[in-house]
């Protein structure tokens, strides 16, 4: 029984420390993104079935925008990187600008869950609307905090 498991532990743990050397110590807020991906196409996929309105088209079309979803999070975060170096040149402190990967991460699982829970009420699901109304929420604070990091600037 054992042995039957030493595969599956190690490949496990494989993924975890090359999710880490790639993603850091926060590999899973990217692991849990790219689940929310996975979700909200199948949802949309079971949603666009349900509707009859299924079409290869439109899923490549998803799926190339959850990749530009992940060029956008790539920029976010390598750009503070290159600014911190100018900065470093320069003599100035701009650890801060990191905040901005963050604050992409942090908008785009809010995109991410919401349009898998209208994907959810639309396939008729009854969806709490605390849930809906805390993500609104929560994209306001994030816009709000994004804001007033704009203006300090």
């Amino acid at each position: 029984m054992i042995a039957l498991m030493d595969k599956p532990i190690t490949f496990a743990g494989s993924a975890i420390l090359a999710l880490s050397a790639f993603f850091g110590q926060f590999w899973y807020l990217f692991a849990l993104y790219i689940l929310f991906n996975i979700l909200d196409w199948i949802t949309g996929w079971a949603k666009s079935r349900r509707l009859c309105s299924e079409s290869s088209r439109a899923g490549l079309s998803g799926v190339v925008k959850k990749l530009g979803y992940w060029v956008i999070l790539l920029v976010a975060f390598l750009v503070p990187l290159a600014f911190m170096e100018i900065g470093k040149e320069i003599g100035l402190d701009l650890t801060f600008i990191k905040l901005l990967g963050w604050f992409v991460l942090a908008s785009l699982m809010v995109n991410e869950t919401r349009s898998i829970l209208e994907n959810l009420v639309e396939l008729g699901y009854k969806v709490p609307g605390v849930l809906i109304r805390g993500l609104s929420v929560t994209q306001g604070l994030i816009d709000g905090k994004a804001d007033q990091q704009n203006e300090k600037k």
